[in-house]
């Protein structure tokens, strides 16, 4: 006999991209229902987490990675968060002045950048951590 698990995935669906349903609410997973439910705090800080540690892991596959110090990985890491992988990747003059170490340079390529005009304050934060490699203050 099928579980009422195997039941309502059978009915639901299991979608792991959000859609909008049948009566237009935005949904995902197993029929759950973002429109109005959205989600919990702790499944916010979950997936948050588990997506910053797959970008750590991403990061790592640079081969000058271990050699930044903390300021500048926070810069890259911020990025690579908000860009993806294969977004972060097209800053390929910046990511090169960064591995030879060229601050100053890098930070004046990812100012010049469409996302600099995106993420506006977010941008220049980061472009004058990457110069100075001081943290921001609050």
């Amino acid at each position: 006999m099928p579980t009422i698990n195997e039941q309502l995935i059978l009915h639901e669906g299991l979608r792991l991209k959000p859609y909008v349903d049948t009566v237009g609410k935005v949904t995902i997973g197993i029929g759950h229902n973002l429109t109005d439910k959205g989600i919990t705090y702790e499944r916010a800080i979950q997936i948050f987490e588990d997506d910053l540690q797959e970008c750590l892991l991403d990061l790592q596959t640079f081969v000058w990675w271990d050699i930044l110090d903390e300021i500048r990985k926070k810069v890259i890491i911020d990025m690579r968060f908000n860009l993806g992988a294969a977004g972060l990747r097209t800053f390929k003059n910046t990511l090169k002045a960064v591995s030879e170490g060229k601050y100053e340079l890098a930070s004046e390529l990812m100012m010049k950048s469409k996302w600099a005009k995106q993420v506006k304050g977010r941008a220049v934060r980061l472009s004058n951590m990457m110069k100075t490699g001081k943290d921001y203050i609050t």
